[in-house]
């Protein structure tokens, strides 16, 4: 019970975070909100989420793999996690939402066209991987001694919460209609890039008091 505890609320931190930034899928499914309505933009965002479900389960494995050195290593892994969320914080800050319109102008004509565009967009940039070891370095998510149902929660977890971070982002661009602008789209960015580069800031500061107390 206490190693699901642990899992469940990182969980959906990861998928949240992982969701956020307002890049081409992002700018897809509020494109798709306001055209052609909640429901297709919603099972864009479903791909999405599977396609970072797939990069997490790769990252978990490398991981997994990898055991004995992250814990030999822990403190410098997670000190490299922080600072490479503190660098995807920096990007976001500093990013131009408005560059990802065109690119993310994808047609489909059903709701599993949508959710297969959705699906190939985000997966058509595996750069996002560096981003999701970031977050599991930081989260120290993945740990030695979970079991096969632990990882399936973990995985469980972390899609849940991209599909509440795509259903809310839905919800809310539904609901506000044309009054979302790319004025909004840069302060939504801004907000998850100084989000992250806080998280890294109290990551290596947490990372280095564990190695003083032990």
């Amino acid at each position: 019970m206490d190693q699901l505890l642990y899992i469940l609320p990182r969980g959906l931190a990861i998928g949240v975070l992982i969701s956020a930034p307002m890049g081409p899928i992002g700018m897809l499914v509020i494109q798709r909100t306001l055209s052609k309505g909640r429901w297709p933009a919603f099972f864009t965002g479903i791909g999405a989420a599977l396609s970072d479900l797939v990069y997490c389960l790769l990252t978990g494995f490398c991981l997994s793999f990898i055991t004995g050195f992250i814990n030999s290593h822990q403190l410098i892994i997670q000190i490299i996690g922080s600072i490479v969320l503190a660098a995807f914080g920096v990007y976001l800050f500093r990013k131009n939402p408005t560059r990802a319109l065109k690119t993310a102008d994808i047609k489909s004509s059903n709701f599993w066209g949508d959710c297969a565009s959705g699906f190939l967009l985000t997966f058509s940039n595996p750069l996002i991987l560096f981003f999701i070891i970031g977050l599991f370095a930081r989260f120290n998510f993945i740990l030695p001694e979970f079991k096969s149902y632990h990882h399936v929660v973990a995985y469980a977890t972390i899609f849940t919460g991209a599909l509440l971070w795509w259903y809310g982002i839905t919800t809310l661009v539904n609901s506000l209609g044309r009054r979302i602008n790319v004025r909004s789209l840069k302060i939504i960015n801004r907000i998850i890039g100084l989000l992250l580069a806080g998280m890294a800031v109290c990551g290596v500061v947490m990372a280095l008091l564990d190695k003083q107390l032990m």
